[in-house]
């Protein structure tokens, strides 16, 4: 039978990013000095090829975060959390927004 469960209070660092290498740089430094890593990487053009023809496609600006289970991509307008246990990862804002407060 299911039980349950509480969150428990914590408390934990995070940065939003706006987008912009400015930015991606400060919340790059901030995951190397963590111990991690991470890169910034603009936006540029994407070929893909489906069904004989050329589509041209252009990925988004993101940050390349390196976690244990492998990369995950930060987008414009997320929330890089710094976790209890020192790991880096992204959230969404809305998601954010229902989960932390501001300390």
């Amino acid at each position: 039978m299911a039980k349950q469960y509480r969150k428990k209070p914590v408390v934990i660092e995070a940065m939003l990013w706006e987008g912009g290498s400015i930015a991606a740089s400060n919340i790059v430094g901030w995951i190397i000095d963590g111990g991690h890593a991470a890169e910034w990487l603009e936006e540029k053009p994407e070929i893909r090829v489906s069904n004989g023809e050329l589509a041209q496609l252009f990925e988004p600006e993101h940050i390349r975060i390196r976690t244990l289970e492998g990369d995950i991509k930060a987008s414009i307008g997320d929330f890089i959390i710094k976790g209890v246990q020192g790991e880096f990862y992204p959230c969404k804002s809305d998601i954010f927004a229902a989960t932390y407060e501001e300390a």
